[in-house]
């Protein structure tokens, strides 16, 4: 079985940009939470260091190379598996074959040697590959594998060495990973308001910081949908509305019925439900229409202040 990076976009209008894949990054971060447990995900409460994946300007790239291995290895509690890493050129960033271990050999793009920088980003991505493989985590396709990839390994806590490696100017641009810069930083948002963290003070790159900015704002606005008592005026309205309407309908019928999987949704009626995703785990929650409460997620444990 294999796995492999994406490949770096040649031109600066070759990156895919906004949230393309944003159902399948929520999706994965639900299964992350159902597959480890949130007892599991909290053990991940600190990030790789910057200076843990940084080349001096002396060091041996080969010696520097199975170091930063390690240190994904210990990331991702992995210690029982070994990485051995070497060069060749290729089209895509990193290959790694997924044996049944504790050996795992991975190929890096030829050009990692010229650009040290980023060795530590192909390699989180790689290794999540095992951590993931031993789990028994996977989705269906090889595009939401990879998305899968690298949303656990962005939660799990060296994703932001990815989103560090998107760099973009007039003639030029590179970016690792499946994900779009935004949702590298929306999923980073999403850490940060677990863990407390504040990975901006990590980035190097300008283009990966805005990017970040623009994930945080929709990973905010997450925790400001209806019936979440912390949402803005229009959507109350809305959502009263839309309750006084279900409340009127005789049927159990969820409603309102172009709801989607990341909206609330009414059904029954005696009494009436209404049912949201958890803006930490995106787990569906179903709590009973009675006004302000809270809500606690048996999935991830977040207590939230509500207003059904």
């Amino acid at each position: 079985m294999a796995a492999q990076g994406a490949p770096t976009g040649p031109a600066a209008d070759a990156v895919e940009r906004g949230f393309p894949h944003l159902d399948t990054v929520r999706s994965a971060i639900t299964a992350l939470y159902k597959r480890l447990s949130w007892d599991t995900v909290r053990r991940f409460d600190v990030s790789v260091a910057p200076a843990d994946v940084a080349f001096s300007d002396t060091e041996d790239l080969h010696a520097g190379v199975q170091r930063v291995a390690r240190v994904m290895v210990q990331q991702f509690r992995l210690p029982d598996a070994r990485m051995i890493v070497s060069f060749r050129e290729m089209e895509h960033a990193a290959h790694i074959e997924l044996a049944a271990g504790p050996e795992y050999f991975i190929e890096l793009n030829a050009r990692f040697k010229r650009h040290r920088r980023d060795i530590g980003a192909a390699l989180a991505h790689e290794v999540m590959h095992v951590y993931l493989h031993r789990l028994g985590l996977a989705f269906h396709g090889t595009r939401d594998n990879e998305i899968l990839t690298d949303t656990a390994t962005t939660y799990l806590g060296a994703g932001w060495l990815l989103l560090d490696a998107f760099r973009q100017d007039q003639v030029s641009s590179q970016k690792l990973g499946y994900l779009t810069p935004e949702e590298f930083g929306y999923v980073l948002a999403k850490r940060a308001a677990v863990f407390g963290e504040g990975p901006e003070v990590w980035f190097t790159s300008p283009q990966a910081y805005e990017a970040y900015l623009k994930g945080t704002g929709l990973a905010r606005a997450d925790e400001a949908r209806p019936p979440l008592a912390a949402s803005g005026w229009a959507g109350r309205r809305r959502y009263t509305r839309d309750r006084r309407h279900a409340l009127a309908r005789p049927g159990s019928t969820p409603y309102p019925p172009d709801a989607d999987a990341w909206s609330y949704a009414f059904d029954g009626r005696s009494p009436l439900r209404v049912s949201f995703p958890c803006p930490t785990c995106q787990q569906r929650i179903r709590v009973p229409v009675r006004g302000r409460m809270r809500a606690r997620c048996g999935l991830c444990h977040s207590v939230l202040d509500c207003d059904t």
